[in-house]
C-alpha cells in the first residue's frame, strides 16, 4: 500500500486515545477535536464508547485510564500523522521525555492505516501490541469489529473474544 496526496488516496485509520491524568473525558474530547483539525484527516468519523481501565504495565500507583478509538479517513504519510499526534500530545501537556508507561494527560497511538504494514525506527503499523490489550481491542471492536489487520486471520471481534488479557474494561460514556 502506498499513501499519496490527499486528493488521490484515502485510507481508514484507527487512532487510540488514552488519558489517566486530569479531566480524562475532557482530554479525549479535546484530542478528538484536534484530530479533526489536521489537514489530511477527514470524516466520516466513527468513535467508540469511552472505557475506564486499570493501568497496564504502569507504576503501581498510576490512576486508571479512559480509553477510546477514533476511526477516520487519512491521506497523510504515517510519519507525518505521527508528527501531528505528538504535537497534539505536547500541546495538551504530555512531555516528550517521560518514563515509559508513566501517567499522562493524553496518549495518541496510530493503531492502523488501511492495509499498511510499516516498521522502522520511528513507527510500527499496525500497532504491535494492540491485539494483546483489551483496553484497545474493546473500543476498536466498537468502531471496526469486522476489521482484519494485516498479517492476521481473525477479525477484531474474534481477537477480543479469544483474548487472554483479563483486564477489566468498564464502559463509562457511550456518546461523547
Amino acid at each position: 500500500m502506498s499513501l499519496g496526496s490527499p486528493e488521490t488516496i484515502r485510507h481508514r485509520a484507527g487512532i487510540g486515545l488514552g488519558a489517566n491524568l486530569g479531566e480524562r473525558l475532557e482530554a479525549l474530547q479535546q484530542a478528538r477535536q484536534a484530530l479533526l483539525a489536521i489537514e489530511g484527516l477527514s470524516p466520516p468519523v466513527t468513535s467508540s464508547a469511552i472505557y475506564e481501565t486499570d493501568p497496564v504495565d504502569c507504576p503501581p500507583d498510576a490512576p486508571s485510564f479512559y480509553n477510546a478509538v477514533v476511526e477516520l479517513d487519512c491521506a497523510l504519510h504515517p510519519t507525518l500523522l505521527l508528527d501531528h499526534l505528538q504535537e497534539i500530545e505536547r500541546a495538551m501537556g504530555r512531555p516528550s521525555k517521560r518514563p515509559r508507561n508513566g501517567p499522562r494527560p493524553i496518549d495518541l497511538d496510530i493503531l492502523y492505516i488501511g492495509n499498511l504494514v510499516l516498521q522502522n525506527e520511528e513507527i510500527l503499523i499496525p500497532h504491535p501490541r494492540l491485539v494483546q490489550r483489551r483496553f484497545v481491542l474493546q473500543p476498536l471492536a466498537d468502531v471496526a469489529p469486522d476489521l482484519i489487520l494485516p498479517g492476521r486471520q481473525q477479525t477484531i471481534a474474534q481477537l477480543l473474544e479469544n483474548l487472554d488479557d483479563l483486564t477489566e474494561v468498564r464502559k463509562v460514556v457511550s456518546l461523547w
